[in-house]
């Protein structure tokens, strides 16, 4: 169950109801004046009550030197008693995020904190200054706005990325998470076989791609690119390419999918009205498939090469 203490922020009350709405989670909210440390107490009872297992007490965002809210969040503590306290950080804000942990620490026992805005600019830098001030863990770390973008603090990872070695560990998490393992021994088979891909191959891969997140993302948990690329540069990665060119394989026949090579002048101009592109933009994915079946033959000579070496 959440509970929505937040009364400072207009909407925050709205936002959580939508949150939790999403996540199939039960959202106690009192919009009538009354206090955030009663709305939590009472919320508290109500999660006894529907013997909820969890109660997430999300409470309005506040200044260090703000006083009046420090003690309205003291008196929250006192009245529900938490296991786990967590101080929320934005990453971005650099220095100002190791104040205000101090702060917060000396008022309220904190037992974690997670970090938002990872998947920006900023390289997490703030976060080890946080626990060298405090001594307090950090817990999750934000890569995103969705809630599927809220991750386990894992130190390795992040000493990596402070130090631009990527995330090695992430990008393989991820692509076990998105690849559908039916599809990739689907198409496995169908290559020993001798068959050639076709754009069906091509859609299973793209949405393979996009459900792994954002593409900038993963391309900064690759070693050694951030050092070659800019974040500037990674952040014009456009993702709406991968979009366009599932549209244009959307708009094809399942038979022009199956047999790319029917696919003539007139079946082109069909396909790019059909997907709201150009001709060029289906003529560019036809090469696109040329080449990757092109490849793929020349690694297939390699590799029985390299099997006849073997036996001899």
């Amino acid at each position: 169950m959440l509970a929505a203490c937040d009364i400072q922020r207009p909407a925050a009350v709205h936002q959580l109801e939508v949150l939790g709405e999403s996540i199939g989670a039960p959202v106690f909210s009192l919009q009538d004046g009354t206090s955030p440390p009663l709305i939590a107490r009472r919320a508290l009872e109500r999660a006894k009550f529907l013997m909820q297992d969890v109660l997430i007490v999300d409470t309005a965002g506040r200044l260090q030197i703000d006083a009046p809210l420090m003690d309205e969040l003291q008196a929250i503590v006192r009245e529900v008693q938490p296991t786990e306290t967590f101080l929320v950080v934005d990453s971005t804000t650099g220095q100002e995020a190791v104040n205000v942990a101090q702060a917060f620490s000396e008022r309220v026992q904190l037992t974690g904190s997670i970090f938002t805005k990872l998947d920006g600019d900023t390289r997490g830098g703030a976060v080890v200054s946080v626990k060298a001030a405090t001594g307090v863990p950090v817990r999750f770390v934000g890569l995103g706005e969705k809630t599927d973008a809220l991750e386990a603090f894992s130190a390795q990872r992040m000493a990596e990325r402070i130090i631009g070695m990527g995330d090695v560990l992430g990008i393989i998490e991820r692509a076990e998470e998105a690849i559908d393992k039916g599809e990739a021994l689907a198409l496995e088979a169908k290559l020993k076989g001798g068959g050639a891909i076709d754009f069906n191959d091509l859609l299973a891969q793209f949405r393979t791609i996009r459900k792994m997140g954002p593409i900038q993302n993963v391309l900064k948990m690759i070693p050694g690119l951030s050092a070659q690329v800019s974040e500037e540069d990674l952040n014009k990665v456009d993702e709406r390419q991968i979009d366009r060119m599932q549209a244009v394989i959307l708009s094809m026949t399942p038979i022009e999918r199956a047999n790319p090579d029917i696919i003539n002048g007139s079946r082109r101009k069909r396909i790019a009205a059909g997907s709201g592109t150009s001709v060029e933009d289906v003529n560019m994915l036809l090469r696109q498939l040329t080449e990757m079946r092109r490849s793929l033959k020349q690694f297939k000579k390699l590799e029985k090469r390299f099997k006849k070496r073997g036996r001899r």
